[in-house]
């Protein structure tokens, strides 16, 4: 076998056995993927919210579903019980997707610190479940 024939067919295998791999891999959702249709919440339906650590928040929407916000660039002040978040709504305020969050942290004293949020999913009732009250919204 010629150098260069062994050379593509060492690709062609490497391809086909990495293209295997990734089909076998579990679906899992991209980051800033966007929530299924059913999932999709309004704006005005979100009752509180909990920050256990500054790049995670969890949201509560209507009166039992919580969804988990995971944040690129999070913050402290998020554990401060006296801030609260800001949601600036910026045309429809149908939440989809991690963009559709435009949040901020403030102390109520003229503090203000943008969150960009990177990815958003509801839990499951068996996640809700498992989380510790302390971190419950």
């Amino acid at each position: 076998m010629k150098p260069s024939t062994f050379a593509r067919a060492a690709l062609v295998a490497a391809a086909a056995v990495s293209s295997l791999a990734f089909a076998a891999a579990p679906a899992q959702a991209a980051p800033g993927a966007r929530l299924g249709h059913h999932d999709c919440f309004q704006s005005t339906d979100w009752q509180g919210w909990s920050s256990p650590s500054p790049n995670i928040l969890y949201l509560r929407v209507r009166i039992k579903d919580v969804y988990r916000l995971d944040l690129s660039a999070g913050s402290n002040q998020l554990q401060w019980p006296s801030n609260h978040l800001i949601n600036t709504i910026r045309g429809s305020s149908l939440v989809c997707s991690a963009i559709d969050l435009d949040l901020a942290v403030s102390d109520g004293n003229g503090f203000v610190q943008p969150l960009i949020v990177k990815s958003i999913r509801k839990l499951t009732p068996e996640e809700v479940a498992a989380l510790p009250k302390k971190d419950r919204p």
